[in-house]
């Protein structure tokens, strides 16, 4: 889930605090999630709660606080970041399970599958990669490969009869290219063996989606109010700006288009060109900032 990073405006920033920093994430219906935040919070509340410490000099002075948070809203973001219509899309290294192995079990032949899936798990657990199987025999494959796409496991294996005899086994991908087929036959020891770097390569790509994702859908250089509305309503999830540091300007902006400043943006987020008008028309820029609707 790739954020934006930077400061606070003051109407934004934490009540009571000096400073507030905040990660801000585009979720895939162009809106804003303050992903988590961290709060300089000066000697503010150590004045409310009179929490002192006894300094080098021997003194009794009021001690400094910070607060940093993330939430479960996390979870939320990474179902908005990732989902498709069919469910979850769990990046590998946050999925409790990685790859989920279906046994197709058919009668006299069910013992012997069922053996070779349980190898083929220890394998993979030898490997690090987190699996399981799903051995239920009160629901068909169909049912299992559903539930667990619905889930959002990375990758499934299935293993059936024809398969142990040629050695391999069958390996779909819960998110597969434009054009490309979602279910592959691999030699037993090759999916093993490229498995890992599978997971990596499916984490990879989540990233680079989501960090184009996010690109794609911000615009910068907007010199006008006008032209921020017609951006956000045409689409855009973050819109860089000048501003002049007015928070009256924050509420015009607002009361028209219902976003706010979502920070201004730390160096890496900042446009190549620093915006020399506020996008109020109403004097100089001093700082840029990232407009956007929000949750």
């Amino acid at each position: 889930m790739p954020p934006i990073t930077g400061l606070k405006s003051e109407s934004e920033k934490f009540a009571g605090a000096v400073r507030s920093y905040s990660c801000e994430a585009l979720m895939q219906d162009n809106k804003a999630l303050q992903a988590g935040t961290s709060h300089f919070l000066g000697q503010n509340f150590a004045r409310q709660f009179d929490l002192k410490f006894q300094s080098e000099g021997g003194q009794e002075e009021y001690a400094w606080n910070t607060s940093w948070g993330v939430s479960t809203r996390l979870i939320g973001g990474l179902v908005m970041t990732h989902g498709d219509d069919k469910g979850l899309i769990v990046p590998p290294r946050l999925a409790p399970t990685q790859v989920v192995i279906v046994p197709i079990l058919k009668g006299e032949n069910s013992s012997l599958v069922l053996e070779k899936t349980k190898e083929v798990e220890s394998r993979l657990k030898a490997a690090g990669v987190r699996v399981k199987i799903d051995a239920r025999d009160n629901v068909s494959p169909g049912v299992k490969y559903y539930e667990w796409e619905r889930k959002g496991v990375p990758y499934r294996m299935e293993i059936g009869p024809k398969d142990i005899e040629k050695g391999s086994v069958a390996l779909a991908r819960r998110v597969v290219p434009e054009g490309a087929e979602r279910k592959s036959f691999v030699l037993e020891d090759q999916a093993v063996a490229e498995i890992p770097n599978l997971l990596e390569n499916f984490q990879a790509e989540l990233r680079d989606a989501s960090v184009a994702r996010r690109e794609e859908n911000t615009v910068r250089g907007v010199s006008t109010i006008n032209e921020l509305q017609e951006a956000l309503d045409g689409g855009a999830g973050f819109v860089f700006t000048g501003w002049n540091g007015d928070p009256s300007v924050e509420e015009e902006v607002k009361g028209l288009t219902k976003a706010t400043i979502r920070c201004l943006p730390s160096e890496e987020f900042r446009s190549p060109q620093t915006p020399v008008k506020c996008v109020s028309g109403s004097g100089e820029s001093v700082t840029e900032v990232a407009w956007a609707r929000s949750y």
